[in-house]
């Protein structure tokens, strides 16, 4: 018997609407010694999701707001148990107040992600949407939000689940073939079922070929801005963000390590990761700062090379330019446009120059259209997009063993060898959506939630 919880879903800022949440068996009985709907009825004998207009009460049994309720009973709730939602002002006095009288009917306060816990536990939804329910809420483009909202609905549940149960009917058949010799069962041929495992190798294959894609979809492209002391590569960031993240002075080597900044530009989410000018330097911690600098640009999706148009190239420059060529993709660019520029784009080895002025802004949508080309908004992000580490590891070790039943079969092995890492392979794929469930997997999970969700 699951006990009765309770938290405010909405956080605890001044809002229009607070929401307090309720789950656990009884918990409709219990909310209504806190809240009397208006028509006389008391809050049980409700139909399930109507909203009805009633009084919230303090613990001293005092009005404490004007506000609406609803139920939902189990399994056809969000826990898939008794369930209760109360809508009052956003109050954060109010809310605080409201959950003290709760606590006083029996409830306690919920733990992180508990009701999406229960909502797995109770088989209302597999370890993909639970993750997808967070991913949903920390979406910062549409795109994300797009893709997690997609997984809710069970995009990556689909994709898997065939595999696993096709694995699942292999392994069936060995089993009752060999525990039950005497029946009348069709003799276990483990050659026949070479091509479903390829199908199921390349089915897994395509999941993570969409990883990358999908950690930036996320995430966030990462970005490393490069480039020669005073070149602009603060001042860039800082336009990009929208405000002074970064000090700018006309001092060199101002910037001494990484600083990471998110920002939308266009449709796309960008990790900017601004960085110390490169150059030769006698100071023990510029040096370390130039290092990482060097290490930025092999650990991003794109180098932004930013070099000042109003004076020739330098050493300098060379040096970080040769970094951001290192670079998966690269951008030169031509800052200070509002100076006379002596800069030839023939001058940059980029497929990309983007002439710009950090001071006034100038260039900043040929920038916006660099990603864009980029980065193509041309893979769906309907769910199928694979954006979880964890989910990307399990998939990878299922992979793993399932070439390896592959290679045992081509090879001669017996089928029960064959079969060891077949089950293997079902085992680590289970991770994923919860089938095969493990208490530290489940634990990690759910941590990342916020109280109330």
């Amino acid at each position: 018997m699951a006990d009765k919880i309770a938290a405010v879903a909405t956080g605890h800022a001044r809002t229009g609407i607070g929401i307090l949440r309720l789950s656990g068996d009884g918990c409709i009985e219990a909310a209504g010694t806190v809240f009397r709907p208006r028509s006389g009825q008391t809050l049980a004998a409700l139909p399930d999701r109507k909203l009805a207009l009633g009084t919230l009460y303090d613990v001293q049994g005092r009005e404490l707001d004007h506000c609406m309720a609803f139920i939902s009973r189990a399994p056809h709730s969000y826990t898939g148990e008794d369930t209760a939602e109360i809508q009052c002002h956003g109050s954060p006095a109010a809310l605080a107040a409201g959950l003290e009288a709760l606590f006083a009917a029996g409830f306690r306060q919920a733990r992180p992600g508990e009701f999406t816990r229960r909502a797995f536990l109770n088989g209302r939804m597999d370890l993909t949407q639970a993750e997808a329910v967070i991913d949903l809420i920390d979406a910062e483009t549409a795109a994300a939000a797009a893709n997690a909202a997609g997984q809710i609905a069970g995009a990556i549940r689909r994709k898997i689940d065939p595999i696993y149960d096709s694995w699942v009917d292999i392994c069936a058949h060995f089993h009752a073939v060999l525990d039950y010799p005497d029946e009348d069962i069709d003799p276990f041929e483990l050659s026949r079922f070479e091509d479903a495992l390829m199908d199921s190798s390349r089915t897994l294959m395509a999941l993570l070929s969409s990883c990358h894609r999908g950690r930036m979809v996320q995430s966030g492209i990462k970005a490393a801005i490069l480039g020669s002391p005073n070149a602009g590569k603060s001042s860039l960031l800082n336009r990009l963000s929208g405000f002074d993240r970064v000090i700018v002075t006309d001092i060199p080597g101002t910037t001494r390590d990484t600083v990471e900044q998110t920002a939308t530009l266009g449709r796309h989410l960008v990790r900017l990761v601004d960085t110390a000018g490169i150059r030769d330097t006698d100071d023990v911690i510029e040096r370390i700062g130039v290092d990482r600098s060097v290490e930025a640009a092999k650990d991003c999706d794109v180098a932004l090379f930013v070099v000042d148009g109003s004076r020739p190239l330098t050493e300098e420059d060379s040096r970080a330019m040769d970094a951001a060529l290192s670079a998966p993709d690269a951008i030169a660019i031509l800052n200070k446009q509002d100076l006379p520029c002596v800069i030839e784009p023939s001058d940059l080895p980029f497929t990309y120059i983007v002439p710009v002025s950090c001071k006034d802004g100038t260039g900043f949508d040929l920038l916006e259209q660099a990603f864009d080309r980029l980065f193509p908004d041309d893979v769906p992000c309907d769910g199928s997009l694979l954006t979880n580490a964890r989910q990307a590891d399990a998939i990878l070790r299922a992979k793993r063993s399932v070439d390896a039943a592959i290679r045992s079969l081509r090879a001669g092995f017996t089928p029960d060898a064959v079969l060891v890492d077949l089950e293997s392979a079902m085992s680590a794929l289970g991770e994923v959506t919860g089938r095969t469930m493990r208490e530290d997997i489940t634990n990690r999970i759910f941590e990342r939630f916020c109280v109330g969700k």
